[in-house]
C-alpha cells in the first residue's frame, strides 16, 4: 500500500471527484449499457463498451468487453459461459469489492487481501412456470467477505455496513428497480 494510492486507489483523485460532483451535481448522472445477442439455445453474447458519464459519451474503451452467457447441460445449455444468475452474482461481488477498496482507502484502511464468495438459492418452480407463489429469482443471496487487514475488526464491520448502503448493485438487488421492456421487430 502506497501512501498516495492505498489499496491501488488514487485517494486524491477520489476526493477531487467528490468535490467536483458537489460543485456540479449533473456530473453524477451516468448511463451504463450492454447489448446482448442470442446465439443458439441458451448461448448469448453480450457486448459492453460505451457509456455516458460526466456529461459526455465515454470513448476510453477502444474495443468492447465480450461476455459469454449460457446454461449448464442440466438446464439445457452447453456451458459456453456463466448463466445469467451467476453473472448477476458476479456483478454484485464486483461492485461490493470496488466499494470496499475505495472506501477503505478513503478511510486509511489497508486491505492486504480480499475475497468475496457469493451464493444464490433458486427454486426453479417459478422459472419453469410451475408455481404462481414461488418467485423465479433467488429466494436468498449470501455473501461472505474474507478480508485481511491490520485495521480492527470493528473498523472493517463499519466499512462493510457503509458499503452495503452505497453499493449501486446491492441497491438494485435489494430494492425494486423499474425495468421497461420494449419490442421492436427486426427487419
Amino acid at each position: 500500500m502506497t501512501e498516495s494510492h492505498p489499496n491501488g486507489v488514487d485517494v486524491q483523485q477520489l476526493g477531487a471527484t467528490i468535490e467536483a460532483v458537489k460543485a456540479d451535481p449533473a456530473l453524477a448522472n451516468f448511463q451504463f449499457r450492454a447489448s446482448t445477442e442470442w446465439q443458439s439455445g441458451a448461448h448469448v453474447q453480450t457486448r459492453i463498451q460505451g457509456f455516458h458519464g460526466v456529461k459526455q459519451e465515454d470513448t476510453s474503451r477502444s474495443t468492447p468487453f465480450l461476455l459469454e452467457g449460457d446454461e449448464p447441460p442440466v438446464l439445457l445449455g452447453t456451458n459456453q459461459g456463466a448463466n445469467a444468475v451467476e453473472l448477476l452474482l458476479a456483478g454484485l461481488t464486483a461492485c461490493l469489492s470496488v466499494g470496499i477498496a475505495y472506501n477503505a482507502a478513503a478511510r486509511g484502511i489497508e486491505i492486504q487481501e480480499m475475497r468475496l464468495d457469493i451464493s444464490g438459492d433458486i427454486d426453479l418452480h417459478g422459472f419453469l412456470g410451475l408455481s404462481d407463489t414461488i418467485r423465479p429469482g433467488c429466494q436468498s443471496i449470501d455473501v461472505t467477505a474474507r478480508i485481511k487487514s491490520p485495521a480492527p475488526d470493528s473498523a472493517i464491520a463499519e466499512l462493510l455496513e457503509y458499503v452495503q448502503n452505497t453499493s449501486p448493485v446491492m441497491d438494485m438487488v435489494r430494492n425494486p428497480t423499474p425495468v421497461h421492456l420494449t419490442f421492436f421487430p427486426i427487419g
